[in-house]
């Protein structure tokens, strides 16, 4: 069974100037991108070393959401492994958007063509780093991908580890949530890894443009073990986050905008497993029951995952940390707690449109 983890429907309504039984209907279009695995189901496939092609998918299904019917898929080769997000433009008249590829740190724009069909191009990549020193002795990366010994016969998603893949100490940036925000102008992403939130002016729509860069913890920065050897975008090995006294675990995940542009709020949990093994203090001390809570002072020491804030130029580009700000759900009672999803309750750069 195939696993989906991103789903978008766009909505061309009518012009306004047409009413009447002559209004055409409004279109549907309903994308479904893959998700960390291929064709194959993951419980039938046989232990071996090499990395077996398909085990991630890569793929974008397009659906017309009004007869149901699927009516192409987008392959996105291996760039374009584990397209975790999709996001369409906010104009409702807009046939395009954008997929964020964690795998290869790759951001894929797809369109529908003038001729009535969808295609797909590479619009941003994010280089990967070569490293030492890293916390797993093997990493996923831009090279030749092999599997350790690991039987795969009853392997799941909530069980599948990056540890198991070898490669040449490449470190990716792993983007693991886009979004765009409601005037259609910047996109956002995070590359959970090398731990930095990315800013694009897309008034261009074939080339994004960086205007903004924050790095809020991650897997590189320069008090810790991994050592950046060589890094095509030539950039320093950022400080740790540290906010009120806080040492911030783990690397920015989830992202959410405010309606005017102007406060991305961003989580620090991808999901548990992976929690686990890049970042193992977020997972620390963590009590069993409400029955039985952590002593004092262990529950003082506990990590969890974090909420930040960043404030937005939404005129000219540009992203700044702000350190009055941060949520601890280290100091849950039953935490250390993962946050995941951020939503407004009254609208949100990921759930609205304008009409």
């Amino acid at each position: 069974m195939s696993c989906a983890l991103s789903t978008l429907v766009e909505v061309r309504p009518p012009p306004q100037n047409q009413s009447g039984p002559n209004r055409p209907a409004p279109s549907r279009v309903f994308l479904v991108p893959s998700s960390l695995r291929g064709s194959e189901p993951l419980d039938r496939l046989k232990p071996a070393r090499r990395f077996v092609p398909g085990l991630y998918g890569s793929a974008l299904h397009v659906w017309d959401w009004t007869s149901h019917r699927k009516l192409q898929t987008l392959d996105l080769g291996e760039d374009g492994a584990i397209p975790l997000e999709v996001r369409f433009l906010h104009r409702p008249d807009a046939a395009e958007g954008y997929v964020g590829c964690a795998l290869r740190g790759c951001v894929f724009r797809f369109y529908r063509t003038s001729k009535g069909d969808w295609a797909a191009e590479k619009v941003i990549s994010v280089p990967s780093k070569k490293v030492e020193g890293w916390m797993l002795p093997e990493m996923p990366g831009e090279a030749t991908v092999y599997l350790s010994h690991l039987s795969l016969s009853h392997l799941s998603l909530s069980h599948l580890s990056l540890s198991h893949l070898s490669l040449s100490h490449l470190s990716p940036g792993l983007i693991t949530d886009i979004l765009i925000s409601l005037d259609d102008r910047f996109l956002y992403f995070s590359n959970w890894l090398h731990g930095d939130i990315r800013q694009y002016d897309i008034t261009d729509r074939r080339n994004p443009g960086l205007v903004g860069q924050v790095f809020l913890g991650g897997s590189i920065i320069r008090d810790g073990p991994v050592k950046v050897l060589e890094d095509p975008e030539k950039q320093e090995q950022p400080a740790p986050c540290i906010i009120k006294g806080k040492r911030v675990p783990g690397g920015p995940q989830m992202l959410q905008l405010s309606l005017d542009g102007r406060r991305l709020y961003v989580t620090t949990s991808l999901f548990s497993g992976w929690d686990k093994q890049f970042y193992p203090d977020m997972m620390r001390y963590r009590p069993t029951t409400r029955k039985n809570p952590a002593p004092a002072e262990v529950r003082n020491r506990t990590e969890g995952s974090v909420m930040m804030r960043v404030d937005v130029d939404a005129e000219r580009g540009g992203l700044t940390l702000d350190r009055d700000f941060l949520v601890d759900f280290g100091q849950e009672p039953d935490g250390p707690a993962l946050a995941h999803e951020l939503r407004y309750p009254g609208g949100d750069c990921t759930s609205d449109i304008w009409v």
